[in-house]
């Protein structure tokens, strides 16, 4: 079955997954969704990814979800923001703060998929992707 926008599916697997209080989600992979899992490890809001080896030629990644020590989701939302029928770019400028700071926008640049903050230092702008918070 095709996806129309993977990066969408990826995301909503991880909510749905957070909802349900799974430990961990599987995801086919992809480089771009490889990067955006070491970008949530990087910033704590998973606690692991490791690639899978399936028997079929498509890897799958397995994403290990962390919680707080409540039992609150460490993840509390994810929006996705460029879809693939309305693209959305930012310059350096225009890159968003999510919650004033709380959250991180992922952005996919020139030099590769960033946090924006990583992107602002940078002074590169690109396709806003995604909001996590």
């Amino acid at each position: 079955m095709s996806v129309t926008d993977p990066i969408a599916d990826m995301l909503t697997r991880i909510r749905n997954a957070l909802m349900a209080r799974h430990d961990s989600v599987i995801v086919p992979t992809s480089k771009t969704k490889e990067a955006i899992a070491r970008l949530l490890k990087d910033e704590q809001y998973i606690s692991s990814y490791e690639l899978l080896r399936t028997a079929t030629p498509q890897r799958a990644i397995r994403i290990q979800l962390s919680y707080k020590e409540d039992g609150a989701p460490s993840i509390e939302g994810l929006k996705r923001i460029s879809k693939p029928g309305l693209r959305v770019y930012v310059q350096h400028g225009e890159i968003p703060r999510v919650f004033g700071g709380l959250g991180i926008a992922i952005i996919s640049t020139s030099q590769g998929i960033m946090t924006g903050t990583q992107a602002w230092r940078n002074k590169t702008g690109g396709e806003l992707l995604c909001y996590v918070w």
